[in-house]
C-alpha cells in the first residue's frame, strides 16, 4: 500500500467516524437492528442449509422470537410488578425500623452519633430535586408530539430493519469483500474471521450467561425466602456483563433486603450461598460452556469501554462499546505479532528478499500461521458462526 493510499485510508476512517458522531442521536435503532440480526444470522443459515428460503428462515426466525418475548413478559411482567409495588409499600417501615432500632444499636456499638434525621432530610432533598428532573424528563419525552412519534417510529424501525438486515446478511459481507483492496484482502478478512469469532462468543455467549446467571440467582434467592428474588436476580444477572458487576450489585441489594425483611443475621448465609453457587456455576460451568476462552477481553478494558462509550457517544455507545473493543482486541493482538517478527523489535531479517517467514500470532487458544510475502488461500466467503 502507498503511501497515497494509506492517507486516503486513514482520511475515510477518520471522515465515517466523524459521521458516526454527528448521526448518533438517529443510528440507534439501525445499531440495534445490526445486533439483532447479527445474533440470529445463524439461525437463519441453519434452515436455509435445510432448503427453507431465506425469507421463510427470517420470517419463522421473527415468530419464534415474538412468541418467546412475549411468553416471558406475560410471565415476568405481573410478578416484577408485584414486587416492585411491594417495595415501595414497605419502605416506610424499612425506614423507621431504621431509625428505631439499627441507628441506636450502632450508636451503641461504634460510639459515633449517627442522626437519622439529617439523612432523611438529605434522602427528601435529592429525592425532589430527582422527582423534579423525572418530571421535566417525561414532560420533555411525552409533552411533544414529535417526540413520542420520533419515540414509536424508531420502535417500529427496528423489527423492520433487521429483517431486511437478516435476509441479505450474507450477500453484504460478500459485498464489503468486494469492494477492500486486493492486496490488504487476504489480511482484512483473517481479522474479519477472527472478529467474528470473538463478537460470536461475547454477544451470544454472554447473552446466554446472563440469562442463565438471572435464573439461577431468582431461583436461589426465591428457595432462601427473600420477597424480592425476582427483581434482584435478575438485575444481577442483567448486570453481569460487567465482570463481578452483577455478583456484587446482587449479594449487596440482597443482603440488604433480606436482612431488612427478617431482621436477623442468619438468613445472610443463604444469599452469600446462593452468589457463591452462582459464582462457582459462572466459572466452571457458564462461561466455558456457553462463551468459551476466546474473547480476550480483560474485566478492565470492559468497563472502560462502556463507561467511554457512554461519555462519548450516550447509549448509542453503550450498544457498540463491547463489539468494537472485541474487535479492537483483535486488531491489537494482530498488531503485537507484526510488531514481535519486525525488526525493530529485533527480530532477525529474512535471509532473502522472497525468503518465507513463519509468523504465529496466539488468538486465544487458537493459533494462526501467515506467511510473509506468500499470503495463505484464503476462502471465498467468510463461514457464519454457525458453521464453525
Amino acid at each position: 500500500m502507498t503511501d497515497i493510499s494509506r492517507l486516503f485510508f486513514l482520511g475515510g476512517l477518520g471522515l465515517g467516524g466523524v459521521v458516526l458522531w454527528l448521526l448518533s442521536p438517529v443510528l440507534t435503532p439501525f445499531l440495534v437492528a445490526a445486533l439483532l440480526a447479527y445474533l440470529f444470522d445463524p439461525w437463519v443459515d441453519r434452515l436455509e442449509r435445510r432448503r427453507v428460503p431465506r425469507s421463510l428462515g427470517v420470517a419463522l426466525v421473527f415468530l419464534v422470537i415474538a412468541l418467546g418475548v412475549s411468553a416471558a413478559l406475560l410471565w415476568l411482567a405481573p410478578m416484577l410488578q408485584k414486587q416492585i409495588l411491594a417495595l415501595a409499600q414497605s419502605l416506610p417501615a424499612h425506614l423507621a425500623w431504621i431509625q428505631d432500632t439499627l441507628i441506636p444499636r450502632l450508636t451503641e456499638l461504634t460510639g459515633l452519633p449517627l442522626d437519622m434525621s439529617a439523612l432523611k432530610t438529605t434522602l427528601a432533598a435529592h429525592a425532589q430535586e430527582a422527582g423534579q428532573w423525572v418530571a421535566r424528563g417525561l414532560g420533555l419525552a411525552f409533552g411533544s408530539g414529535m417526540t413520542l412519534l420520533s419515540w414509536l417510529m424508531n420502535l417500529l424501525l427496528v423489527p423492520v430493519v433487521t429483517f431486511y438486515l437478516l435476509r441479505d446478511w450474507d450477500r453484504l459481507v460478500s459485498g464489503v469483500r468486494g469492494l477492500l483492496p486486493r492486496g490488504v484482502e487476504p489480511t482484512v478478512t483473517q481479522l474479519a474471521r477472527e472478529s467474528d469469532d470473538v463478537l460470536g462468543a461475547f454477544l451470544r455467549g454472554q447473552l446466554s450467561v446472563m440469562l442463565a446467571l438471572g435464573v439461577v440467582y431468582s431461583t436461589g434467592l426465591w428457595m432462601a425466602g427473600l420477597e424480592l428474588a425476582l427483581l434482584i436476580g435478575m438485575i444481577a444477572g442483567l448486570v453481569s456483563f460487567v465482570p463481578y458487576l452483577g455478583f456484587i450489585v446482587g449479594i449487596v441489594s440482597a443482603s440488604l433486603a433480606m436482612y431488612f425483611q427478617t431482621h436477623e443475621w442468619l438468613p445472610l448465609v443463604y444469599v452469600l450461598i446462593v452468589f457463591g453457587i452462582g459464582q462457582l456455576l459462572e466459572s466452571v460451568l457458564f462461561t466455558p460452556l456457553l462463551v468459551g476462552d476466546r474473547i480476550g477481553l480483560h474485566p478492565v478494558a470492559v468497563i472502560f469501554s462502556v463507561m467511554a462509550g457512554g461519555q462519548l457517544f450516550g447509549f448509542f455507545g453503550i450498544l457498540l462499546a463491547l463489539p468494537v473493543a472485541a474487535v479492537l482486541a483483535v486488531i491489537v493482538r494482530h498488531m503485537h505479532g507484526r510488531y514481535r517478527q519486525s525488526a525493530f523489535y529485533g527480530a532477525e531479517p529474512p535471509a532473502g528478499p522472497d525468503a518465507a517467514v513463519s509468523v504465529t500470532m496466539p488468538v486465544g487458544e487458537a493459533e494462526i500461521d501467515t506467511v510473509q510475502g506468500a499470503p495463505a488461500a484464503v476462502p471465498d466467503a467468510i463461514p457464519p458462526v454457525s458453521e464453525r
